[in-house]
């Protein structure tokens, strides 16, 4: 279980990245449970009678699945550039909008996000003992995981729905006057607050459709097992994409490491602190590509290759990095199967509010927002993703047709399908 729950961190949390020294994230509505020395609040959701529990495995490979199918889309989007996501806080914030779905909206993100074959209480209770098991996972690692729901005032939004997501993901639940300008500032302003200061403006504004905000934040702050020391840092040079080449400051260290090797890469695990956490670093063969390895990231790869490390003798040169990124994933998940969530007069949230014809609600965009520091002290990597339910009147009632020009006419029996007459009619006064 712990060497599955390293590869859900890598691959579904991708949070294995940065030491620096600044203010902790807090949780501005209130108290922090009790946890661990080191260790931030989960804005209530940590259970420490659940720390213990075994993470559903179901959760455990939809999660998976889903991360690596959702950075495969980017990735292969942006085969230049450098793309840093956390699935995990992707896949908390839409499992809180998920409580709100029914019918194929339901269907769909279920597929999309691996949670096939889970009645919405497993998807809950599940998500509840990983938070749970996060949160008291290692008093040397600080990770700071935190909900929140942003309601528009006025909107009659279930009962049901907002204490499933209170008590299931510790999501704080507050009603906001969107038509106030200053409301993008205060769901900004818990973003970065629950970010250490890493995320900040993840939401440019408030549109007029807009009805709800799912809000999840996530913050990791590692030190390695064993810190890469300073002196053996140099710059080397690093060959991009292009073939080009630019000198970085890369460190090094020479020990046994938990590491494994194909004809197509190179891979070594960094842990953190007790060694609950590590960072899982892939390096592509001379002969291939990283977007070659990209297309070979599959769940049944992963778990082998997780399963493959094995501790050698060598040494590792990583290069510092630092990176900020921010992305629209509406398409990617569209792309996924989760199109009908995204549809405007399609989409089935009768779970979250009461729906009608004049009123229908939908997601209406996702955004996701992260960064990574990684130095010889171990590694800080923040992100926030932020969905957006908005609501829209019904189809257009009625049309105007003005039959001003040649047209075709037809007489028939609606019972048999019979056609009496039919013809076409240019000139109807001739």
């Amino acid at each position: 279980m712990r060497r599955l729950l390293s590869g859900l961190i890598a691959a579904g949390v991708a949070l294995a990245l940065s030491a620096c020294q600044s203010k902790e994230p807090t949780n501005p509505a209130g108290e922090l449970p009790d946890v661990p020395s080191g260790t931030t609040n989960l804005a209530g959701a940590a259970d420490p009678k659940l720390a213990g529990e075994p993470v559903d495995p179901r959760l455990v490979a939809g999660n998976t699945r889903f991360a690596l199918n959702l950075f495969g889309r980017l990735a292969r989007a942006e085969p230049a550039n450098n793309v840093f996501i956390s699935p995990a806080s992707v896949s908390i914030a839409l499992a809180m909008t998920y409580n709100g779905a029914d019918g194929t909206t339901k269907d769909s993100m279920a597929s999309v996000l691996g949670l096939d074959g889970m009645s919405l209480d497993e998807v809950n209770r599940a998500n509840l003992v990983l938070l749970s098991n996060l949160a008291y996972a290692d008093p040397k690692v600080r990770l700071a995981i935190a909900n929140s729901l942003w309601a528009k005032q006025g909107m009659p939004f279930y009962d049901d729905f907002l204490a499933r997501n209170r008590e299931s993901f510790g999501a704080e639940v507050r009603n906001l006057d969107f038509g106030d300008p200053n409301s993008v500032k205060v769901i900004n302003d818990w973003v970065s607050n629950n970010t250490n200061d890493r995320i900040k403006n993840i939401l440019d504004m408030i549109p007029d459709g807009a009805i709800l905000y799912l809000v999840n934040a996530i913050w990791f702050k590692g030190t390695w097992t064993e810190e890469f020391d300073k002196a053996d840092t140099r710059d080397r040079p690093f060959t991009l994409a292009s073939g080009a080449q630019k000198s970085v400051p890369m460190m090094s260290q020479d020990r046994r490491f938990a590491y494994h090797e194909e004809p197509g890469f190179q891979a070594v695990s960094l842990p953190y602190g007790s060694r609950r956490f590590s960072m899982y670093v892939f390096l592509p063969a001379g002969n291939s590509s990283l977007g070659s390895f990209v297309s070979t990231l599959t769940p049944e790869n992963w778990n082998r290759w997780m399963a493959a490390f094995d501790s050698s003798k060598g040494t590792v040169a990583l290069p510092r990095f630092k990176i900020e990124y921010k992305t629209l994933l509406n398409d990617p998940l569209v792309a996924l199967g989760m199109g009908v969530a995204f549809s405007m007069y399609q989409a089935d949230f009768r779970k979250m509010l009461p729906v009608s014809p004049e009123a229908n609600a939908y997601i209406s965009r996702v955004i996701h927002q992260s960064f990574v520091e990684v130095n010889e002290e171990g590694t800080e990597a923040a992100a926030a993703t932020v969905v957006e339910i908005g609501v829209t009147s019904a189809p257009p009632q009625g049309f105007t047709m003005v039959v001003d020009r040649p047209f075709f006419v037809a007489i028939r029996d609606n019972v048999s399908g019979t056609i009496l007459f039919m013809g076409t009619i240019n000139d109807p006064q001739p």
